[in-house]
């Protein structure tokens, strides 16, 4: 069943081809596009092109497909081109020509639009969800490492004093950079396109705010090719967002297998979260982070090939849009799966104690002694030229105790300023006026 078919057939290949992948991932969007049409129903009576027996009629079997998706008996039959037009088949065979309305005052353009808002909105609110508690994992870490000394770097080479404190609060802030864009991008799925029909609106009286208020979306997309042009551009912002996370992840991962590696040996993890080599009996091989650090990378890849996808559309719907479900919809299962392992391993990582006893990692102490020359009222250049002859001449002494005081550093991490950060980030969300919109609409 197509919808815009009307007495020719299209050849087998070009429809194959046409419809790709596109019913696999439409089931994805099953539970949305119902929702989509529930409100759209409740908005043609209330304008007055339906009756509110129809639309009654309607909403009653909407709420049936709802639920046989939710009880995952629903199917896209192999006949049928996508989820609109499955939808409205059942429809039809239901209700008979009652069914046969529900189109009425909406093209597929913006039902499609629609049903991605919703999906990608849920989506984000479940990945915020999986983010909350690898953040506070991320924060008591902290916490429990604060005096756990390791040595920092700069271009790889030995630079000054660090800790576990500070590592692993260093993610735990960057994630709630990280959730800020993730708001924005929720921000801008969060407006309702539905009733800019084909991207031109339509001469029937539809009631866009209505729909608007039903789905529980903050605010219209009001100009209607502007609504059609957001396809594509959304997406691009959703997964700029997704690859903020993944680059989080992707260079704590990176950190892991380094520290893990026995050169560096500041931590470890129980044999079973590790692999091993098929002839070297020895190994422990961090596998999971460096899974971790390619899915991620290859998120990070993704607005780069939305943008190239979209390259040069001129305004107006394109059948090159279709393919973008393709690369984003998985993202946000690989990006919550990463989320989760990172979680495990980190739940049981060993640190080792006292790593810059180690004489090696002397010369991570040369600043604080030329800051304890500046202090006693030696010029930082003059302190800064000492101790570099001191290190040239073999003569450098340094001592491991730390004092450092400042937000952020060493001795004052900041973690309960962090964490309310991120509190309020997330308090920013409006999942709860959406969930109460959604049931509403199936409470009707």
């Amino acid at each position: 069943m197509k919808l815009w078919q009307k007495n020719s057939n299209v050849l087998k290949e070009v429809e194959q081809f046409t419809v790709g992948n596109d019913r696999e991932f439409d089931l994805q969007l099953a539970p949305f596009d119902v929702l989509g049409s529930i409100a759209h129903a409740k908005m043609l009576a209330e304008v007055g092109l339906l009756t509110k027996v129809e639309s009654d009629l309607l909403i009653k079997e909407l709420k049936n497909i709802y639920d046989s998706i939710q009880q995952s008996t629903f199917s896209i039959q192999h006949n049928v081109e996508d989820i609109h037009s499955q939808v409205e088949l059942i429809l039809t065979e239901k209700l008979g020509d009652v069914g046969k309305k529900i189109h009425t005052a909406r093209s597929r353009n913006d039902q499609v639009l629609v049903d991605v808002k919703l999906f990608l909105r849920n989506e984000i609110e479940q990945l915020v969800i999986a983010i909350q508690p690898f953040f506070e994992l991320l924060q008591s870490q902290s916490d429990r490492y604060k005096d756990y000394l390791l040595p920092g770097y700069t271009h790889l080479q030995l630079a000054m004093p660090s800790s576990f404190g500070l590592w692993f609060g260093a993610y735990a802030e960057s994630l709630t950079d990280d959730m800020i864009t993730l708001k924005s991008a929720f921000d801008i799925v969060n407006k309702n396109p539905l009733g800019s029909a084909a991207g031109y609106g339509s001469s029937f009286p539809v009631n866009r705010t209505l729909t608007t208020q039903l789905l529980g979306f903050d605010d219209l997309n009001y100009n209607v090719i502007y609504a059609q042009m957001g396809r594509g551009k959304t997406e691009r912002i959703i997964a700029s967002a997704l690859a903020n996370v993944a680059d989080t992840l992707s260079k704590l991962s990176m950190d892991a297998c380094l520290y893990l590696n026995q050169n560096f040996g500041f931590i470890s993890f129980p044999a079973e979260l590790t692999t091993g080599s098929s002839i070297m009996p020895h190994k422990k091989n961090p596998d999971v982070f460096e899974l971790i650090r390619s899915y991620c990378n290859r998120i990070k890849s993704l607005p780069n090939e939305i943008m190239m996808m979209t390259t040069n559309l001129p305004s107006g719907y394109h059948r090159d849009l279709q393919l973008l479900k393709e690369h984003l919809f998985p993202a946000f299962k690989i990006l919550k799966n990463c989320i989760g392992m990172t979680g495990l391993m980190l739940s049981n990582i060993e640190i080792k104690k006292d790593i810059l006893t180690d004489e090696k990692y002397k010369y991570l102490f040369s600043v604080e002694e030329v800051n304890k020359l500046v202090n006693s009222g030696m010029p930082f250049r003059d302190a800064y030229k000492k101790i570099g002859m001191d290190i040239e001449d073999g003569n450098f002494i340094y001592n491991t105790a730390l004092h450092h005081t400042h937000e952020g550093s060493i001795g004052n991490l900041c973690n309960e300023e962090i964490k309310m950060q991120m509190q309020k980030i997330i308090a920013s969300f409006p999942f709860s006026k959406i969930h109460k919109a959604v049931e509403g609409l199936l409470l009707m």
